[in-house]
């Protein structure tokens, strides 16, 4: 399996990345894979909704990638 890992900028590993050949063939072996129901609760999906209004309304207040990044990797 040619599998890519992600990494942080520590280097510590985040995700992996399997091609999607390999996922199509990993999804006929095991039946299932990959058809799970995401149901996401009400109050998470008002919660998106107020911050896209909020950003609408100013969007100031969003932080671009880099400095949303930094500001995570520095309570890490």
């Amino acid at each position: 399996m040619n599998l890519q890992y992600i990494s942080d900028s520590k280097g510590k590993t985040t995700g992996v990345f399997i091609p999607i050949q390999e996922w199509e063939n990993l999804k006929l072996k095991y039946k299932g894979l990959g058809n799970e129901d995401v149901d996401v609760p009400d109050w998470h999906k008002d919660l998106v909704r107020k911050r896209l209004a909020d950003y609408k309304e100013n969007p100031g207040i969003a932080l671009d990638f880099d400095s949303a990044m930094d500001d995570i990797e520095k309570e890490l």
